[in-house]
């Protein structure tokens, strides 16, 4: 602690100089001193008592060195840049940097991509329709949203972007490449796309339009069997949930033997959606918390009594595209033993970011914590590691010469409605394989459904007091 110590030599002056030397010492500032404790020390100096002031740590303090060094660029950019560059602009861009540089989700949003974050929370905006990322310097394709001109041109999870248009996106922002891809509805973009397992780049042309996102899709796969559908976690996700499950049910007259939660390509987006949404369906307990440096990023969010399905057993489908708040749903349904998870390891975004605006126009993104589960597992980096793994996979139904069976056999005993039967012919499998369902041709989907129906065949025998027996070999 160094002291400062005034003596009665002039008042007026006294009080000038320290006045002058709070302005000016190192992390002190005049104006931050609130009104009682200037005027305590001031006060203290006209009653010729000693004043102490505590100079604050100087590790603590602001690099002189540093800001030299960027007074120093800041000029030189001024002066010797091939164009004139206004003071404006370059202090934009070192805000921007500045935070860009933290991590891949901080950054400052300018007026246009600060409108552009609050429609994203509403569910329409003007672009392709895919939720991106930034993976060593090229734009990372988190997950398309469903029915929008990305997804249906080809555009997949974990695609990276190379080019947009004549552009290479090396050495682009984020917020650069997302500007290149919002555009006129109805004018088209040309995606240069590394994928795996292809060994060249890959042309995707997209046809931009105005992106509504649908949060909940719902329908019946079967009789008992309910699928719900989140594209992506916005404010009002947490009642359509509620809603789609009664509307599910009353399809189907009763409840639902089994429902599939599917947050595959699920790019994440509002916190509190993922809760309302995980709190729909438990009891009780924790669904996640945050921990950061300052007590307002330290949250703990716990279940309200009721679970909208009544205990209807769950799968969440999950993969790599699935970030942010559907890892938050899949994580606490995991944790607290209420669902099944399936698919792929997700994305495992587990940070948090707070917007916090600068004045009506600007704002920023700032990282301010981190997610764990309810377990206390961290997201980051990580994951959610699926109970059952189950990749993507093409099924096809193999063509094969019909079987004799009991009924082929000359003289058999007649069965019971053996007229009525109909036996299986190769032509006939040829024509039911060539119009399969949409559920026969997404084996993550058909393993799901099938797990559900074991499980609810498994509870029936328990609840009549059936046992299950095994077959035997004679």
């Amino acid at each position: 602690m160094r002291r400062v110590i005034f003596q009665n030599i002039n008042h007026t002056l006294c009080r000038f100089t320290l006045a002058a030397l709070l302005l000016a010492l190192p992390g002190l500032s005049y104006s931050q001193q609130t009104d009682d404790q200037t005027e305590q020390l001031l006060k203290g100096v006209d009653s010729d008592e000693r004043v102490e002031i505590r100079l604050p740590d100087p590790e603590k303090q602001l690099p002189l060195d540093d800001l030299r060094k960027f007074t120093e660029v800041f000029s030189r950019i001024k002066d010797a840049y091939v164009e004139e560059v206004s003071d404006q602009r370059l202090l934009e861009s070192a805000i921007k940097g500045m935070l860009s540089d933290l991590d891949p989700h901080s950054t400052y949003l300018a007026p246009d991509e600060y409108e552009q974050l609050e429609e994203s929370t509403t569910g329409e905006f003007g672009g392709l329709g895919i939720e991106v990322g930034m993976e060593d310097g090229f734009v990372k394709v988190i997950a398309p949203i469903d029915d929008t001109p990305a997804q249906r041109a080809g555009v997949q999870a974990g695609d990276l972007i190379i080019k947009l248009g004549d552009q290479p996106v090396k050495g682009m922002s984020l917020q650069d490449a997302v500007e290149v891809m919002r555009g006129k509805p109805g004018t088209t973009l040309t995606l240069t796309i590394m994928r795996e397992g292809e060994s060249a780049p890959i042309e995707i042309d997209v046809e931009r339009a105005i992106i509504t996102v649908r949060s909940i899709k719902s329908r019946l796969i079967e009789n008992g069997y309910g699928y719900v559908r989140i594209t992506q976690f916005q404010a009002q996700t947490g009642d359509d949930f509620t809603r789609a499950v009664k509307e599910l049910e009353n399809k189907n007259q009763g409840a639902l033997d089994g429902l599939i939660i599917d947050l595959r390509n699920n790019p994440g987006g509002v916190l509190q959606a993922a809760v309302e949404v995980s709190d729909a369906l438990l009891d009780q307990g924790l669904i996640v918390y945050t921990e950061g440096r300052i007590q307002s990023s330290r949250l703990r969010f716990t279940a309200n009594p009721g679970d909208v399905t009544g205990g209807t057993p769950i799968v969440v489908l999950i993969n790599a595209g699935s970030a942010s708040a559907s890892e938050i749903v899949a994580g606490a349904l995991q944790d607290q033993e209420r669902a099944v998870v399936m698919g792929t390891q997700s994305f495992g975004k587990g940070s948090v970011q707070t917007v916090i605006p600068l004045d009506e126009t600007h704002a920023i993104k700032m990282t301010t914590a981190r997610y764990f589960t309810p377990d206390g597992r961290s997201i980051q980096a990580k994951g959610i590691t699926p109970d059952i793994e189950v990749k993507p996979a093409r099924l096809t139904e193999l063509d094969s010469q019909p079987f004799f069976t009991e009924a082929d056999l000359s003289g058999h005993l007649e069965g019971e409605d053996e007229n009525t039967s109909q036996p299986l012919n190769p032509s006939s499998a040829k024509n039911k394989a060539s119009n399969t369902s949409p559920i026969d041709r997404d084996y993550q989907l058909k393993s799901a459904l099938n797990l559900l129906k074991g499980i609810s065949i498994v509870n029936r025998q328990s609840s009549t007091g059936k046992t299950v027996t095994k077959g035997s070999d004679d």
